[in-house]
């Protein structure tokens, strides 16, 4: 009842106010000064991974005049995973600066929080474990965003790497997050160059010297469009007869290509050899299957006679 009487009172009112404008001028500036800083903080890391971006990309174009697009994969990358790490130590900072504006005592909470730390440590192997291996992922340079890998069977392009997970889409737009600590293969199909393999088959009755020529000038031609030729570092490499197949004869060959082109400049260098095949009538065998009706049938007789009309 008296602090309900209390506040219809105008003595109430004015120190309250006045306890208010102390505060507002002793902490209250400097919780502003605080909030300000910090927006200048987060503004100076992203403006500062932008130029390092730029430094990198400058760096890699200065022998071809273009810009590497492995050490751009890579500066994403790193400038990903410093842009978080320096995000979370700046919000570290600015609680705890603002808890202590507030009157509580930061010195027992970073000790709880070593003593949390310790225990999390202990606990959470699995979380460590984690953390580790992106490191040294990240450290080896083993993938970088951008690339298309095969990570425990499954083939995407890595969309985002963290410290923790690695995030993959597949073909289909199916999106795979897997937890670094429990990656155990990982393939990496675009770095530095990357290469399709070719094996084509034809009919054994076919002259495999010429079909040889006809492969390699299908990937001269390839290597002297302006729009593919641009994609492959090297000429073909045919490697001659690979195999003896059931119904064919089977030549391998390869193209080396810039990284991640190799699956388009394969699809057109195929489109282009059925091309010439056809025009020099070589055969491109295909399974057939033999009907077998037993013993007691009388197998099926095919005659076949001309006639004039």
């Amino acid at each position: 009842m008296i602090l309900t009487a209390k506040v219809f009172e105008s003595e109430f009112w004015i120190k309250v106010y006045d306890k208010a404008l102390d505060w507002l001028i002793s902490d209250g500036v400097s919780i502003l000064i605080i909030i300000l800083v910090t927006i200048v903080a987060f503004r100076l890391v992203k403006f500062a991974t932008k130029r390092m971006k730029k430094l990198i990309s400058k760096r890699s174009a200065r022998g071809s005049g273009t810009p590497d697009p492995e050490a751009e994969k890579r500066a994403n990358t790193l400038m990903g995973i410093l842009k978080s790490i320096m995000r979370v130590i700046i919000w570290l900072i600015f609680i705890m600066l603002l808890l202590s504006k507030f009157g509580v005592n930061i010195g027992p909470i970073i000790a709880s929080a070593g003593i949390l730390g310790l225990a999390i440590g202990f606990g959470a192997q699995e979380l460590v474990r984690d953390f580790i291996t992106g490191f040294f992922i990240l450290l080896e340079d083993q993938l970088r965003t951008g690339d298309i890998a095969i990570i425990n069977g499954t083939a995407g392009l890595v969309e985002d790497i963290e410290l923790r997970t690695i995030t993959l889409r597949d073909f289909s737009g199916t999106v795979h997050i897997f937890q670094n600590g429990k990656i155990s293969t990982l393939a990496n199909m675009t770095k530095e160059w990357s290469a399709i393999v070719l094996d084509i088959g034809v009919a054994y009755k076919e002259d495999i010297d010429h079909v040889m020529q006809i492969m390699k000038e299908v990937g001269e031609d390839l290597g002297n469009d302006e729009e593919f030729g641009a994609k492959m570092i090297e000429p073909i490499e045919i490697f001659g007869l690979n195999e003896f197949g059931d119904s064919a004869l089977v030549v391998k060959a390869r193209i080396k290509t810039k990284p991640g082109e190799q699956w388009a400049t394969g699809r057109e260098y195929r489109r282009r050899l059925k091309i010439a095949f056809d025009k020099q009538n070589i055969e491109i065998p295909f399974p057939h299957t033999t009907v077998y009706w037993g013993e007691e049938i009388t197998p099926l007789t095919l005659n076949m006679e001309n006639t004039e009309k």
